[in-house]
């Protein structure tokens, strides 16, 4: 029998279905709800869910945590390794419910963050609301007084991760980040935030290994998938993006001394309306950091301002901009079958270093102009 990779795909999310669901009869299992925790949305459940945590991960035996459907009021939630327990499963089928006013999480870093930990999958069809809308407002007014924001939810040097099926809702700043990680696999998740939003970044993989990102639906308001120095064999497949920026390799050369990205496969994904379809993006500085074997295959471009992009003179809205010489060494770049509309009458851009122009970059594409 020959299976398409649509199908492939399909059946593997079946099959994972399928035994995590048969799996958890031999967890050991813990419910927010015994902790603590409040699924009225009305009063602070933080302390229920890092006591669950907590029971969890100084549990020998693999472990099984279930946030049952309500609304559930958190705080910044810092989960941290190494565990006893040598799989958790977190099981979500509630929005997680971040404060009204953005200034509680908006000092912190990251809203939800699990740290050195080892086969935690977090599953389910619940939902991260981290309100981010007010805190927009308050950047778009130019106000001095608005916090960064926070990251949605955060792997730092982690191994062995699942995220399947998940939904980020307007975040205030990127809803996923995956950092320092391996063996990472992201599945079916959704992400929603407005065109207009700043610096939310849908996923955001760097200093990672063997992350594979499958059968997701982006739409927000930067980068729908943004690539990281010290990426390494990252696979994305059957991605929507839009509205959004696109898939970006970079920003790169923000430092002297940075690691490359390299062994990328970008495949059958759809740009609908968003700024920017396949783009890598560097500052024009000097860096030791490099972009090597990618490949962009099979996308479809609906109404996309700029559906190729390499541009080495990164700077956004011409601010603060270095005005030198990007050392980003970027070769062995293949676009193959690229077709569908471009909004704008320059379709493919390459604006490539003169110290370190692009080379090796084969490309096959059928692209339209489509001004409405």
């Amino acid at each position: 029998m020959k299976l398409s990779g649509r199908n492939f795909h399909g059946i593997i999310a079946i099959v994972f279905v399928m035994l995590s669901t048969s799996s958890t009869s031999a967890m050991t299992k813990f419910n927010v709800l015994n902790f603590g925790a409040n699924p009225i949305g009305r009063t602070d459940s933080t302390d229920g869910f890092l006591k669950a945590w907590n029971a969890a991960c100084s549990t020998a035996d693999s472990t099984f945590i279930y946030v049952p459907k309500g609304r559930y009021l958190v705080g910044s939630l810092a989960f941290k390794g190494q565990c006893k327990s040598p799989q958790i499963i977190i099981r979500i089928d509630g929005t997680i419910v971040a404060p009204s006013d953005y200034g509680v999480l908006g000092k912190w870093e990251n809203w939800v963050s699990f740290e050195r930990v080892n086969g935690v999958s977090i599953i389910g069809q619940g939902a991260f609301d981290a309100k981010g809308p007010s805190l927009w407002a308050c950047k778009a007014s130019r106000s001095n007084s608005c916090p960064l924001g926070t990251t949605t939810l955060r792997f730092t040097n982690s191994n062995n991760i699942t995220i399947n099926r998940l939904t980020s809702l307007n975040s205030q700043m990127f809803h996923i980040a995956i950092n320092g990680c391996q063996n990472v696999q992201i599945q079916g998740v959704k992400i929603i935030a407005a065109g207009d939003s700043p610096n939310t970044d849908g996923i955001h993989v760097q200093l990672s290994t063997n992350v594979k990102i499958f059968n997701s639906s982006i739409k927000t308001g930067d980068d729908c998938i943004s690539i990281g120095p010290g990426t390494k064999n990252l696979w994305i497949e059957q991605v929507t993006c839009g509205p959004g920026h696109g898939i970006s390799i970079g920003s790169l050369a923000k430092d002297l001394e940075e690691d490359g990205v390299q062994n990328v496969t970008v495949k059958k994904t759809i740009f609908s309306d968003s700024q920017n379809g396949l783009r890598i993006k560097s500052w024009a500085r000097p860096s030791s950091g490099f972009v090597q074997g990618v490949r962009f295959i099979d996308s479809v471009m609906r109404n996309v301002q700029n559906p190729i992009v390499i541009d080495q003179n990164y700077c956004p809205h011409n601010e603060n901009c270095p005005g030198q010489v990007s050392g980003i060494k970027i070769k062995d770049i293949m676009y193959e079958n690229i077709r569908g509309t471009s909004s704008t009458p320059i379709a493919i851009k390459f604006d490539c270093s003169p110290k370190n122009p692009s080379f090796e970059i084969q490309v096959g594409f059928r692209l339209s102009l489509c001004i409405l």
